[in-house]
């Protein structure tokens, strides 16, 4: 556990020292692209339009299921928020690990990739990774989680949509 420890350490200490003024603006805009207050209402609005088509519900249970299964881990964890150095925002209420935000970013950027019918290009597949990549950038940054509760969120919201698009209801030849 002392790995953890000091990686999680040396990457708040590398954020911190990334800090300037511009970047804390940046960032503190840009993390709300990881949060339900952003993503909800938008999974909800493409599920609206797109009635009764199977991609949509598809992109909206990843998206909630891999939310509801990262608040249940952070109370089973209890992990503490960090406190190395001061965070940039107000310090969120609940447990650190893993990080929703990472999980929840991720989920929907993978969903909609992953969803049914679809076949994403280059540019879509990359904007959709530098969305995730400096979400996950901006929670480290902010000083709100450690290094190993963003990756565990990414990691939680990827094995989530992975299982749920193998079910059958997501398979392409299922009606």
């Amino acid at each position: 556990m002392e790995g953890f420890h000091s990686w999680d350490n040396a990457g708040l200490a590398l954020a911190h020292a990334a800090r300037t003024p511009w970047l804390d603006g940046v960032f503190a805009a840009v993390t709300w692209f990881g949060s339900l207050v952003v993503l909800l209402p938008l999974v909800l609005l493409l599920w609206w339009r797109r009635r009764g088509d199977r991609s949509a519900a598809f992109v909206a249970l990843a998206l909630i299921g891999a939310s509801a299964l990262g608040h249940l881990v952070k109370l089973v964890a209890a992990r503490p928020r960090p406190d190395l150095f001061p965070s940039l925002i107000a310090m969120p209420e609940d447990w650190s690990f893993p990080s929703a935000h990472a999980a929840q970013v991720t989920a929907f950027a993978l969903a909609w990739l992953l969803r049914p019918g679809a076949a994403p290009g280059r540019i879509e597949i990359a904007v959709l990774l530098a969305v995730v990549t400096v979400v996950i950038a901006s929670r480290l940054y902010l000083q709100v989680h450690f290094p190993s509760d963003v990756a565990a969120g990414a990691l939680l919201a990827t094995l989530w949509v992975l299982l749920l698009r193998r079910l059958p209801a997501w398979r392409e030849t299922s009606r």
